[in-house]
Formats: structure tokens, C-alpha cells, sequence
């Protein structure tokens, strides 16, 4: 499991602070004709994953890994496209601690976040992220896409499953 952490660690510090656009974008492709701008169908839903996302990552950049643990399902399953499929909440938090703590910091892309509805079980939020380097801030960095999925039980969200894409 420690190479994990350490593929996961590799692939955070590649990524930076600084935000580049992507100048291959071809707006006059076929798919860009079928993306809409994204307006969310249940507002009152899409501003709670809102808070839920800044609870969460408020405590990732600031190392509170009690309230990451309590946001955190017992039953999480962590999907990285480098590091593989993560499943014991301990081992995320000892890798957040170990590899990310005082070292990383995550920024939401602005405007990028896409909330959807999960009939009887919560919500999906889809966005890009950064993560800076705290020991390298000027290097570049490159949004990296996520997929979140949120169960809401007794009135509380928790994180059951993640998807990291970088």
C-alpha cells in the first residue's frame, strides 16, 4: 500500500499552483455543439455539495484529518488513475498525512463544478481541481478532473466513493 501513497504523492507534486489554458481547445468540434453550459437542476442540492466541497477540502489543505475522517465514509472507495483503488479510510488519512500535509493545496477550478441529483442516495459532483506544490509554488499546474459521489443519510453527507483523473 505504500507504493500507492507514493504514486499518489508523484502524481500530486507534478501537478502545481499556476493554471495553464489549454490552447489545443477547438470550439468549433461536434462535441463542443452537445456541452451546454452547466445550470444545476436542484439548486438547493448543488449549494450544499457546494459547502460539503469547501468543508472537505478546508480540512484537506489544512491537515484536519478528524474532520476528514468524519466526512470520509467508513466503506470509501478511492479510485486514483496512478495510484489504483484505495478502500481503508485509515490508509487514506495516514497517506494524507504522510504525503500531503503541508505540502499540497487544493483549489477548486472556478466555475467548474457540476452537482447531479442520485435518486434515494445523495449526490455526484463533477469538477476540476489544482493542487499546488507548497514547496514548488511557481510551477506550472494543470486542472485535473475529479468525480465525487455523496450518500446523505440522517441528514448527513458523507463521501463514499472518488474518482481522481489527472
Amino acid at each position: 500500500m505504500q507504493h500507492a501513497y507514493t504514486l499518489i504523492f508523484i502524481a500530486v507534486l507534478t501537478v502545481s499552483c499556476k493554471q495553464q489554458a489549454n490552447k489545443n481547445e477547438d470550439n468549433n468540434s461536434p462535441a463542443s455543439n452537445l456541452i451546454k453550459p452547466y445550470t444545476p437542476s436542484d439548486k438547493i442540492l448543488f449549494d450544499e455539495i457546494v459547502a460539503m466541497d469547501q468543508e472537505f477540502f478546508n480540512a484537506y489543505n489544512n491537515c484536519d484529518l478528524e474532520k476528514q475522517a468524519s466526512i470520509y465514509s467508513d466503506d470509501i472507495e478511492f479510485f486514483h488513475d496512478q495510484g489504483g483503488l484505495m478502500t481503508s479510510k485509515e490508509e487514506i488519512l495516514a497517506g494524507t498525512k504522510k504525503f500531503i500535509c503541508d505540502k499540497v493545496t487544493r483549489t477548486l477550478v472556478e466555475g467548474s463544478m457540476e452537482v447531479y441529483p442520485i435518486n434515494g442516495y445523495g449526490a455526484v459532483e463533477i469538477g476540476y481541481h489544482t493542487f499546488c506544490n507548497n514547496r514548488e509554488p511557481d510551477a506550472p499546474s494543470h486542472p485535473s478532473k475529479f468525480i465525487i459521489m455523496w450518500k446523505k443519510e440522517n441528514n448527513t453527507w458523507q463521501i463514499t466513493k472518488v474518482i481522481s483523473l489527472h
